[in-house]
């Protein structure tokens, strides 16, 4: 068991919010997590996969009235939309009983449906939450490059072996090409998907070419768009977006896109063991994306994050835009000697970033002139979590 950050975030958005709904892809840690809050307080547990779950819920004001005081833990809620319905009724009546926190925690491992689901009936009532998998800072420091490597998918993780985890993660592709996705309704070959998703592995880091993923898949860009928006949904891909507030400069405006999870970037490209990572060209998208999704998940709530290019090839890799308005540059290299190019320095002047980072593979944080600072991974999760 590790502790996860994202506990302690639940437990006070139950304190202030009549429900609290966990998103998250599926096997990331969300029933664990929800079963931990569930040994700390009066619970019940559903899950809407399992038939005797949902023959509960046949008349749900009937059960739901009987549980009044206690946290009613919904797991898989997607699997019944009309649920959303009733849900605000409950939580309307026990309001009006003098009951405003802490009633319902509600799981789900789609994204947008989800959120087009409930936006309507619980507006007003409800909290959403994204769990990641693994992170830097709950795992140890010196279980980097393992976690780099089989990314924080927990079963993953936590694999006896570096060959059972890569089996592991490709029973996971597997079953979200074959079942998951499936289930959702969107009609994709599991082939094509497949395909897809491993081109995007292959271009980890780079910009979007939708012509070219089209192209490759010979199908139309439309289509190559749905295909993104339901990886994105889903919270396996994120389309990091460009900057571009400065009307002076001629900047890049497509996204960058990453497989979020560096085990499935090495998943999908065969990649079993730390040594045939270090000898991939994908090695620096791979770990550019790695350190990005942790700073991102260690970052304040309400954070924005960006990237910047110019088309003169000025760049930084990460930009992160606190509540604040303050603003940090992150570049981000695998490499011990903690020098930036002139773009990076050029690119800081344009966005007037307030702090200058340089995520480098040294052990420790120095001065790398003109105000940047260079410094480890976790030294940045570190500072972001102090923030």
């Amino acid at each position: 068991m590790y502790h996860r950050h994202a506990t302690q975030t639940v437990q006070s958005a139950l304190d202030a919010q009549s429900a609290v709904v966990l998103l998250g892809p599926r096997q990331v840690g969300k029933t664990t997590l929800a079963l931990e809050i569930a040994g700390q307080r009066p619970s019940v547990y559903l899950d809407l996969e399992r038939d005797a779950d949902r023959r509960v819920l046949t008349e749900p004001d009937l059960y739901l009235d009987e549980q009044v005081g206690k946290l009613v833990i919904i797991d898989e809620v997607q699997q019944m939309p009309d649920l959303f319905k009733t849900l605000r009724g409950q939580i309307d009546m026990r309001r009006r009983k003098g009951a405003r926190t802490g009633q319902f925690l509600l799981l789900g491992s789609a994204s947008n449906v989800l959120l087009h689901q409930s936006a309507e009936s619980l507006a007003g009532r409800v909290r959403y939450i994204e769990m990641p998998p693994l992170l830097l800072d709950e795992v140890g420091e010196d279980r980097m490059n393992d976690l780099w490597l089989r990314g924080g998918f927990p079963d993953s993780f936590q694999a006896d072996s570096d060959q059972n985890s890569l089996a592991w993660r490709e029973d996971f592709l597997r079953t979200y090409l074959e079942r998951d996705i499936p289930a959702l309704g969107p009609r994709i070959p599991a082939a094509t998907l497949r395909r897809f998703w491993t081109m995007l592995a292959h271009a980890q880091g780079g910009l979007l070419n939708a012509a070219a993923l089209a192209e490759g898949l010979g199908v139309s860009g439309q289509t190559v768009g749905r295909y993104l928006d339901l990886l994105v949904d889903l919270m396996l891909v994120r389309r990091l977006q460009p900057r571009h507030e400065n009307a002076g400069k001629r900047l890049v405006k497509s996204p960058k896109v990453f497989v979020r999870d560096s085990g499935l970037v090495h998943a999908l490209l065969g990649l079993g063991s730390l040594e045939s990572v270090l000898g991939h060209p994908v090695i620096g998208g791979s770990w550019e994306g790695f350190c990005i999704e942790t700073l991102i998940a260690a970052a304040p709530i309400g954070t924005e994050p960006f990237f910047y290019r110019t088309s003169a090839g000025a760049e930084l890799d990460l930009v992160l835009r606190f509540p604040s308005d303050t603003i940090w540059a992150i570049e981000i290299k695998r490499t011990t000697t903690p020098k930036v190019s002139r773009g990076f320095h050029l690119s800081v002047d344009d966005i007037k970033a307030d702090r200058k980072i340089l995520v480098y593979a040294g052990e420790r944080e120095v001065p790398a002139g003109d105000g940047l600072r260079a410094m480890p991974l976790a030294t940045a999760v570190e500072q972001l979590r102090n923030l």
